[in-house]
């Protein structure tokens, strides 16, 4: 399982660093130390990525997206076919929802709470692992 530093979650809410503090201090998503750094497990941050997107971002300014579209975010959820699967990002206030083989999405260990960058081209998305 895939664990994150404040700053590193800060960085995929973005939100500044301070803020990711104030939110873990309110017990907004749980935290642990490992040694003098607190951590926040990948499942437990992705969970809040889609508790805070569907609050909304009312009064900030609108998300950017980065050149050439790449969407770098967490994985929130994984469903997986015979063949294929589905694979969701939640980056910032986007939800992006791709379909891939499930051999694509072995091959890059994708599993919720794992960093991950959707990139977009037309109505293709590709996943690359963070």
């Amino acid at each position: 399982m895939e664990s994150y530093t404040i700053g590193q979650a800060a960085r995929l809410l973005g939100v500044s660093v301070d803020t990711a503090r104030r939110w873990a201090d309110a017990d907004r998503f749980p935290t642990r130390r490992e040694g003098t750094r607190r951590m926040v497990d990948g499942p437990d941050l992705a969970a809040f990525c889609v508790e805070a997107a569907r609050e909304g971002g009312e009064g900030e300014e609108a998300a950017h997206t980065s050149a050439r579209n790449a969407f770098p975010g967490i994985v929130t959820g994984v469903k997986l076919g015979v063949v294929d699967a589905q694979v969701e990002i939640q980056a910032g206030p986007h939800r992006i929802v791709s379909l891939l083989t499930r051999e694509a999405v072995e091959e890059l260990g994708l599993e919720v709470g794992a960093r991950a960058t959707a990139r977009v081209k037309s109505t293709s998305v590709f996943v690359d692992r963070a």
